[in-house]
């Protein structure tokens, strides 16, 4: 559905207000604006001057028995918490006494609210008080407005609707829906996310795409007549028009829109009452600006030069101790790199660490792939105006800190990215810069590892091999602890993006969207430049769209909406919610914490190439409280998963199993499974095998049962019968079935540090292990969700 919008219309608007001295509509000039909308038509009204005098007729003009009077002021937004509304008979006493008491007394009221919340106060009233704070709200009382009074359908719970626009610096613009009225806030912190509201980029939906999030709320539930009780008040094309019409509005003044020099900066309808079918707005608030988006363009190509260098110079290497930049040059041989295609720029010594040095960037024979600048941060703003002068270097990574992160060295800062964007906007764009702040880089396809930790403090597994996986950090410290925990993660790629002073975490996503080395890229972000939300978010949708899995966390959590604008819009979709809304959106599944995280990239390392049919699961363990734990597992605020019904042919083999086994009276079939600590190595894994072989089963998790006497699970003693090196043993029959199946499953060793040995062996063979059995299940339901989610995208897009 396209609609007809008379954009000439509503851009008059803002250059009338602007000559005004406005950068906000008053509510009568948000009707015009909807009015010209091409959605529903807007109710008459009419403002009233202060002071006017207008004769009964002229009073009594707009139709019906009734008129809402509402205080106009450009500093009051919430009209109803000041008392600036009342409904009264279309009378002209009715509405002469009305209006009189509205302009008396909203001054009091309005003070009072101020003294009991001051962070609301505008910023003309923060230094005011008393008769001081009194007269200035007096002073910008305008008049009133009269507005056509239109009864709604229902006054019950769930019959308005909220409808709202924000520029959101991050992601652009951005669309909200969902549970209208005074108490929309309340709303949405009580009921399970996603109910109450949702939250889309405008640039990434249509009005049907948005309506089709939209139908999961309780409004649409309500509105649609789906709720006991409750008949349908407004049909779904109304509101797929109504959305569009919001939509295209937000991208026609959007913040890199060339047709207009305006952006909506907010945009609300709170609410929209129904009426015989009408969507009739109550209330409604627009700000604009006229500030356009400045996005530096940078050579994305030139991050293959980064990760796959054949060269690689470094600057800021002592010749007499250990510093950062020894560390790295260590580390870089260490990994692989031919040190014959290693250089270090010092301007004292002929050789360091047998690697050849030159005095200067001047005297390098030609440009090299990759510079590493690990020098102290006041000296960066000039060496970066020499390598751009010189062209020498097609990416430089920048080690050092102090450059934006503090008050202290934002003009530092300042200085170095206004010599890399210029130098961006000419010819072939000049190099790329990764940091500064950055922990380094690790490219095992690249052999080399630029990290500036000691190999006594961080032992790698140099030559082993790795896994189609980036991981892609804001924080490196973040990226170190997790490699350090976790060295059952085993990614190609491992990046630390630093404090994002050039290459971007949109870029790095674009660039590995069309990557043939990886097949899922997990993402650490603390925030993004402006407009690179966006940009990140078409790139996961690209890479999902292409067979990708992303996995994603977000830092920072704190809306910042709330205390930057009275809105509700800006509190119901503040940064981490539109960030969450719009990444998930996109396609990326969304950690809700550190664990999450490492759990959803585990498990796409290792299922990335598995099977995902559905989300029923089947389960198994000799420990009856592991048993009982996974049911208790499957269902969630954020994950719902279902026990899987065994075929006949499956029970029939378990039960042949657990016959043979001599554990018939021990074991009752149901799901999931307890097969009692006397089930040996062959039990586990061949009931395993026949659950995972069964087509009603999407998924199984099965616990190993470490401590049982009946399994071989220690590592070491080769005449032990525990010992799981052991031919027939479950380590070796797990890997085996693990490998053979196309459905994903999930081990489960709960044991102390002495089964370590276990877990490391099946984590690097490749099969999923997790300490505890609930971990275990809400990490496979989370990644199974995604799964799904993305197919249904693909499918959505004929991408299947």
């Amino acid at each position: 559905m396209n609609p007809l919008i008379q954009f000439d219309v509503i851009t008059s608007l803002f250059q009338e207000a602007g000559q005004e001295g406005r950068n906000f509509l008053f509510e009568y000039e948000v009707y015009r604006l909807l009015s010209s909308s091409g959605a529903e038509t807007a109710p008459r009204a009419r403002f009233i001057p202060r002071g006017a005098h207008l004769s009964d007729e002229d009073l009594t003009a707009l139709p019906g028995g009734r008129s809402v009077l509402k205080i106009v002021s450009p500093t009051i937004i919430h009209k109803t918490d000041v008392g600036g509304v009342r409904i009264v008979d279309n009378s002209p006493h009715a509405i002469r006494s009305a209006s009189r008491r509205i302009l008396h007394e909203v001054p009091d009221n309005y003070a009072r609210l101020i003294r009991q919340h001051p962070e609301s106060a505008p910023a003309a009233y923060a230094q005011l008080d008393g008769e001081r704070l009194l007269a200035a709200i007096s002073r910008d009382l305008l008049g009133i407005l009269q507005v056509q009074y239109m009864p709604p359908d229902s006054n019950a719970f769930g019959n308005e609707l909220i409808v709202g626009l924000r520029r959101s610096r991050e992601f652009g613009m951005i669309i909200s829906a969902g549970l209208g009225g005074t108490d929309t806030e309340l709303y949405a912190s009580r009921f399970r996310k996603g109910q109450a509201v949702v939250t889309a980029s405008t640039a990434m939906h249509d009005g049907l795409s948005f309506f089709n999030l939209f139908t999961r709320t309780i409004a649409y539930r309500k509105m649609a007549g789906l709720t006991r009780g409750q008949r349908r008040i407004v049909t779904d094309d109304q509101l797929i028009e109504c959305f569009a019409s919001f939509i295209a509005m937000a991208n026609y003044y959007s913040p890199k829109s060339p047709d207009t020099p305006f952006v909506i900066e907010e945009l609300e309808i709170n609410p929209f009452a129904f009426t015989d079918f009408l969507m009739v707005p109550l209330d409604g608030m627009c700000r604009f600006s006229q500030d356009k988006a400045a996005v530096s363009q940078r050579p994305i190509t030139k991050i293959d030069n980064l990760l796959h260098p054949t060269t690689i110079g470094i600057i800021g290497v002592s010749a007499s101790r250990h510093n950062f930049g020894r560390i790295i040059v260590d580390n870089i041989i260490a990994a692989g790199f031919n040190p014959q295609n290693l250089v270090i720029i010092h301007d004292k010594e002929e050789t360091i660490a047998a690697i050849p040095c030159i005095p200067s960037l001047a005297r390098l024979e030609k440009k090299i792939d990759l510079l590493v600048v690990a020098i102290n941060a006041t000296g960066v703003p000039a060496l970066i105006t020499e390598i751009i002068a010189l062209d020498a270097a097609d990416s430089v990574l920048l080690i050092p800190g102090a450059m934006g992160e503090t008050m202290n060295s934002r003009e530092r800062a300042e200085q170095v990215v206004a010599a890399i964007h210029a130098r961006h906007g000419r010819d072939h764009g000049g190099p790329v810069f990764l940091g500064a702040n950055s922990m380094g880089i690790i490219s095992r396809p690249g052999r080399y590892d630029t990290w500036f930790i000691p190999e006594a403090k961080l032992p790698k597994e140099r030559g082993t091999s790795f896994r189609r996986a980036a991981l892609v950090s804001q924080s490196g410290a973040f990226m170190l602890n997790r490699s350090h925990q976790c060295p059952e993660l085993r990614p190609a790629y491992m990046i630390s993006m630093g404090n994002q002073t050039d290459l971007s975490l949109g870029d790095m996503l674009y660039y590995f969207k069309g990557s043939n080395e990886v097949d899922v890229i997990a993402v650490y972000a603390e925030g993004f430049q402006e407009l690179d939300g966006l940009h990140f978010c078409r790139a996961v949708r690209e890479a999902v769209l292409a067979g990708k899995e992303i996995v994603f966390y977000k830092a920072g959590r704190t809306p910042e909406g709330k205390a930057a604008t009275s809105s509700h819009t800006a509190s119901l979709a503040g940064d981490y919610v539109v960030c969450e809304n719009c990444v998930r959106q996109a396609g990326a599944m969304v950690a809700a914490n550190f664990t999450e995280f490492q759990d959803l990239f585990l498990l796409a390392e290792n299922l990335h190439g598995k099977k995902i049919a559905g989300n029923r699961l089947a389960a198994a363990s000799g420990a009856g409280f592991e048993a009982v734990g996974m049911a208790d597992s499957i269902d969630s605020d954020d994950y719902h998963m279902q026990l899987a019904r065994f075929s006949a042919t499956t029970e029939k083999r378990i039960a042949a199993i657990i016959e043979r086994k001599g554990l018939t009276p021990l074991v009752t079939l149901r799901n999931p499974l307890d097969i009692t600590p006397a089930a040996d190595d062959e039990t586990h894994v061949g009931i395993a095998e026949a659950l995972v072989e069964d087509e009603g089963v999407d998924g199984v998790v099965i616990g190993l049962d470490p401590l049982s006497p009946s399994t071989r699970t220690l590592a070491g003693g080769g005449q032990s019968p525990y010992d799981m090196e052991a031919p027939g043993s479950i380590r070796e029959m797990m890997i085996d079935l693990v490998g053979r199946s196309d459905k994903p499953i999930v081990t489960v060793v709960d044991g102390g540090r002495m089964y370590n040995p276990l877990r490391d062996s099946l984590a690097d063979n490749g099969v999923p292990v997790f300490t505890t059995c609930d971990r275990a299940i809400s990490a496979l339901a989370l990644y199974i969700d995604g799964r799904l989610a993305n197919e249904q995208l693909r499918l959505a897009t004929g991408n299947l």
